[in-house]
């Protein structure tokens, strides 16, 4: 749990944005099989926000409705996967979150569907960006059009679209 009053983010285009007023609650990761495909990645890191109040700031997630007690939102625009609905509260996917180091995971659910190498991915040899010399031209042409972590007036940007800044 963060000590943060207020916690704002969003999704990866800038179409939905959001702010929770007071604390957190547990964050989580879940590893089981619906999470998995809901957010196409190893499991889904979550943080309820049961304590305190969520308001859309900009726009409003779609949903789709996983299953008979579940509902998921996510962007129409981008994808980017937002929230989990339950009959019990939402929770808000901590990586839509402006500083999601601050947020983190207490426990894991749903572990009888883990993959088990989630478990070795830290013993992986790592690379920074910039180290990989074969991608060093691609990566210096790279203009990114994700929005900016922290909230904006309107956006894009009314200077014609979306500024570009460099992943």
């Amino acid at each position: 749990m963060t000590s943060l009053v207020s916690h704002s983010g969003g999704c990866q285009c800038g179409a939905v944005r959001f702010r929770v007023e007071g604390p957190l609650g547990q964050a989580s990761i879940c590893h089981c099989r619906m999470c998995q495909k809901a957010f196409g990645a190893f499991y889904a890191p979550l943080v309820s926000v049961r304590a305190g109040t969520l308001a859309w700031t900009r726009g409003e997630p779609a949903r789709f409705r996983s299953s008979n007690h579940v509902s998921r939102g996510f962007c129409r625009a981008c994808g980017t996967p937002l929230t989990y609905e339950a009959p019990d509260g939402v929770a808000l996917a901590i990586g839509a979150f402006d500083h999601p180091e601050a947020i983190a995971p207490a426990i894991q659910y749903g572990v009888e569907a883990k993959l088990s190498y989630t478990d070795t991915l830290h013993a992986l040899p790592v690379r920074r960006t910039e180290e990989d010399a074969a991608a060093l031209a691609f990566l210096n042409s790279l203009v990114g059009f994700q929005h900016p972590d922290h909230d904006t007036q309107a956006w894009p940007p009314e200077t014609g679209g979306a500024q570009g800044h460099r992943e």
